[in-house]
């Protein structure tokens, strides 16, 4: 009778440790989800600017039309699909847009466009610290399904690895020499 209540015990035990591994599994993953829906939500901020600094733009450089309606296909692309890769190629238009107005004086010195500007910076400063978040939370969560016993769990239950947050940097992969 004895062997019998140990044996319960222990399969009591064991489910016990499931459902305490699989709930931190759980835990993180939701953190890796929020982390994602905190950038989606600074990219939308981002985005919501976007009309305002066409418009302030639009006077002072009419031959860059061509930028101009490529950064408006792509921040409607961008709205119907949430894609991160139209958001990268955004941010490429729009850093390349902001380094055109450099060129235009009065522009530099419209308070619209330095307030646009300003906002604009911000948001990307707190955009950086989402993807860091992010990154951290995906790094915490991989790790903890690829550890013994979680990756047990993590298995049986299928929780996959998430990716990281990567933005192509031109400019960091011409520097980089590959001997």
């Amino acid at each position: 009778m004895e062997i019998g209540i140990i044996i319960v015990d222990i399969i009591i035990l064991l489910v016990l440790i499931v459902f305490v591994q699989y709930n931190a599994l759980v835990k993180l993953k939701m953190k890796v989800k929020q982390a994602k829906a905190g950038i989606d939500v600074y990219y939308q901020q981002r985005f919501d600017l976007i009309p305002n600094l066409m418009e302030t733009l639009k006077g002072y450089m009419k031959h860059e039309k061509e930028v101009f309606d490529n950064i408006i296909k792509l921040r409607t692309k961008y709205n119907n699909t949430k894609d991160i890769n139209v958001s990268q190629e955004l941010n490429k238009q729009m850093n390349r847009i902001i380094a055109v107005a450099e060129n235009y004086p009065d522009l530099k010195a419209s308070e619209q466009f330095l307030n646009l500007q300003k906002n604009l910076e911000k948001i990307e400063s707190q955009l950086q610290a989402a993807r860091r978040i992010y990154n951290n939370n995906v790094t915490n969560y991989n790790i903890k399904i690829s550890i013994v016993p979680y990756n047990v769990i993590a298995s049986i239950f299928n929780f996959k690895s998430e990716s990281l947050f990567e933005i192509e940097d031109e400019n960091a992969r011409k520097n980089i020499k590959v001997e």
